[in-house]
């Protein structure tokens, strides 16, 4: 495969990725807590909701600025998919304390623990055939 061809499956992928927290990061902004369900929330937990979705969605804005020079946005890459991470990390322990999450996730974290250090390493071999 060429590294070009490389290089465009790549900003594919990394611009599929970037859907899910611009799309739940928004809802969660609009929508709350009601997005998972809770409906009457206490004030400061829907606050803190809306809060956490601000930074999702912000996450997804500076993943998304990445994908149009993906092979020179390596370190801006590297700190926004270690915030993900770190992300799925919490879930996790959340996970191994007694948090019974939906499917959805359990998907979610997947991603976050699976898939995202995934992108990381091919980053990092893309951004090293274009440095050549």
């Amino acid at each position: 495969m060429t590294r070009r061809t490389e290089r465009r499956l790549l900003q594919a992928a990394v611009a599929l990725g970037c859907l899910s927290p611009l799309i739940f990061g928004l809802r969660g902004i609009v929508e709350g807590p009601a997005m998972v369900g809770a409906a009457q929330a206490p004030p400061d937990l829907a606050s803190h909701y809306r809060y956490l979705s601000g930074l999702f969605l912000g996450l997804g804005l500076v993943l998304a600025s990445c994908v149009p020079a993906i092979e020179r946005r390596t370190a801006r890459f590297r700190w926004v998919c270690a915030a993900v991470i770190i992300g799925g990390l919490a879930r996790a322990l959340g996970m191994a304390m007694g948090d019974a999450p939906s499917a959805g996730h359990w998907l979610a974290l997947a991603a976050e623990l699976g898939v995202v250090p995934l992108l990381l390493l091919w980053q990092a071999r893309v951004a090293r055939r274009y440095a050549r």
